[in-house]
This record gives C-alpha cells, structure tokens and sequence, in this order.
C-alpha cells in the first residue's frame, strides 16, 4: 500500500487501541486490545476493574495531573509479590498504545511508588523511532533528564522535567518545533494526550439516583447521583437527542414509557384523599417515568436494573458539555472522542436489558464521537452484536 493511501486509512479521531499493563497491581504482561467499544470480561478477581483504574489513571495524566492525583494509592498499584530492591524501591509500570493521523504511538511509564511516588522513566515511540525518553539520575532531585527527538543539526535535545508529571504532556511547553524532527515529537505528543483526555469514568449508583436532588450545574457526576438536575437541563436542548433516549428508556424498563423528564419535588400531605398543602420545595427536582393518561412513576420506584440502564443510556446520548469530563478545549470538537469507562457496565441488568445497552452502545460508538470501555462478568450475550471487541481476562494473580 503507497504512503498517501495509509494516510488516509489512518483514523481522524485519534484514540486508545491498547493498555498494557506490564506490572500492575494483579497484572503482568496484559496487553490488553482496545476497539470503540470493548467488554472486558473474567471472573471475579480478574483485574477489570484494575485495568480500569488503570487507564483512568493514565488519561489523568495525559491531562497534565501531578502523579498524586492520578495514583491515590500507588502502593496498591505495585504487583503483590514484588520486591523491594537495596534502595527499598519499588513500582509499576503501564503504558498505550494510540492511532491516529500520525498512526500507532506507544507510550511506555516506570513509576516508582516507594518510598515516594516519581517517575523513574517514560518512552514514547512512533514508527520504531524513540521520540522522547526520560530517566532518573540523581535520586536527589526532583526531576528526570529527558532526552527528545531532534534531528536537526542536533540529533538530540535534552533537558530535566519534573518527576510528577508525564512529559508527554509538558512536550508543547518544551518544544520548539522549528525542525521537522521536532514537529514529529510535537504532532505525537499531541495525538496521545488527545486521545487519553475527555475519559468519563461511570458507575450508576441507585441508591443515590433514588433521592431528588438540588438543582446545581447539570454536568452528570460519575455516580450518577444528580441525575435528575441533568434531565431538568437537557430535556430541553435538544429534543431529537431526548427523543432517541426516551426510546432506549423504553427498550430496557418494563411499562409504558411516554417521556423521561424532572419535575419540582412538592410537599404534599394527603387528607381525605386530596393533596393539601402543594408547595414547591425550593431547588430540589426528582426524576419520573411519564407513563401516559396522567401516570408517572418516580424513578425511586424503579429496579437497580431499570436505573443503571437509563443512567448508562443517558451518559451515552449526552457528551462533553454534560458529562464531568475535561474537554480538550484546544482541539476541534469534530476530532475529539469522549470515552466512557463503565465499570460493571451489566452490573443489575437482566440480559435483555444488557444486550439492548450494548446494541445502543455499539451504535453510538460506531458514529466515531464516542468510545466505550465496559467490565463485565459475563460477555456471552453480546456474541454477535457488531463493532463489539471482547477481551477475556482469566490471568492467575501474581
């Protein structure tokens, strides 16, 4: 195939294609392979919600965050059975890979977690040419010495970064690009960290969407505990996008489904069968099922099943401006990908209602704005569903 015809192969929106998780927490060696949407699928104790929290925390880096804010617990990230060498160090390492208009770019980590938390080493590579590497010299000292892609009349630029922060991510701040050498590094850097950032990491809560809520932001909070305050927002914004959730609504709760919305919580105390006293209290919406001829239903009604399917369905229609998630404000929205991680994505679902979500998911997700990362227990109801990347981890623990 010509260069100009793999050109336009490449994808526009760049994104994930792979984790690794070379030494992390229960895993060594995973290579785990990253469509649009992936299920990851094992028994309990298997690592998927580790891999997870593992690419949250690479996508917090990608966005700039210092290593305390992306590892909580770094000590609970090291392999249980590692030891600790004659500087009682030790660590773990994860890395990506990432597709895009400059095709697959690896990014590679070493994190020390004891005894503090650092970067002792990162790579990142394109083509088979290493375009930055960093390494600890001096343990004294708060910085990595980091060496970039050049190739101008100086091969090589090198320069210290702090050991806090990934540097593919500080590259645009330290590059000049002057040289095409340089630009290449620059048009890398970029392409990862775009494809790490906008990760919306999601696990409904029923029990908290059960409660009504103040109204607030109408950003949707990863528990999705305010999920009334974003219905309130949203169901006037675009009625073709409520429309098409209503209908998904309707494929996974049992009943008539005539319309999904928020209305004002009232205090109402019943006498002699009428309602007395119909005030409005201030600020506070909860969220019902219109079920048509006058009947709602309060979603406090509803089954954890019912209520983590349209949680789900709602993060799937809605997008960066709803979604708490840290857009890429300097990159075009037509090339962005949001990507969920839904942790226990069947988690409560029936396997209707589980085959109904991820049909909708691979139909969102084909249209290139979204990708989906999924851990499930079981996977076998999503066999045949197009555009679905099952990935089995059946790993013994280290």
């Amino acid at each position: 195939m010509c260069d100009e015809r793999r050109a336009e192969a490449r994808p526009e929106r760049p994104g994930v294609t792979e984790l690794r998780l070379s030494a992390f927490a229960g895993h060594r060696g995973a290579v785990l392979p990253l469509g649009p949407l992936t299920l990851l699928t094992g028994r309990s104790g298997s690592g998927k919600s580790t891999a997870l929290r593992a690419y949250e925390a690479l996508a917090r880096l990608g966005g700039g965050a210092r290593l305390g804010e992306a590892f909580r617990d770094p000590a609970g990230c090291v392999p249980e059975r590692a030891r600790p060498d004659a500087q009682r160090r030790r660590g773990f390492r994860i890395g990506c890979t990432t597709d895009g208009p400059e095709g697959p770019v690896r990014l590679d980590v070493a994190i020390q977690a004891e005894p503090e938390l650092r970067i002792v080493g990162e790579r990142l590579t394109a083509g088979g040419l290493t375009l930055l590497q960093t390494a600890l010299v001096d343990p004294s000292r708060p910085v990595v010495q980091a060496s970039w892609h050049t190739a101008g009349s100086t091969p090589v630029t090198r320069g210290p970064l702090p050991d806090d922060r990934l540097g593919t991510a500080l590259l645009p701040l330290r590059v000049a690009g002057r040289t095409d050498g340089q630009r290449r590094v620059l048009a890398a850097a970029e392409q990862t960290v775009v494809a790490l950032r906008s990760v919306f990491a999601c696990d409904p809560r029923p029990g908290r969407m059960r409660e009504a809520v103040p109204l607030g932001s109408g950003r949707l909070l990863r528990g999705c505990d305010n999920l009334a305050d974003v219905l309130w927002r949203t169901r006037t914004e675009c009625g073709r996008r409520h429309a098409q959730l209503v209908a998904a609504v309707r494929d996974g709760c049992a009943g008539p489904v005539v319309d999904l919305l928020a209305e004002p919580l009232r205090d109402g105390l019943v006498r002699d069968g009428l309602v007395r006293n119909n005030r409005v209290r201030d600020g506070l919406v909860r969220a019902v099922l219109d079920r048509g001829d006058g009947v709602r239903t309060a979603l406090g009604l509803l089954g954890d099943g019912e209520l983590r399917y349209l949680a789900l369905a709602l993060v799937l229609f809605t997008g960066p401006g709803v979604l708490e998630v840290d857009p890429v404000a300097e990159v075009p929205a037509a090339l962005q990908t949001l990507t969920v991680l839904a942790d226990g994505f069947d988690r409560s679902l029936d396997p209707r209602q589980a085959l109904e979500l991820v049909r909708l998911a691979a139909r969102m997700c084909e249209r290139g704005h979204i990708r989906l990362v999924g851990a499930v227990s079981d996977a076998s109801w999503a066999a045949g569903v197009p555009g679905v990347t099952v990935v089995h981890l059946n790993r013994e623990r280290s």
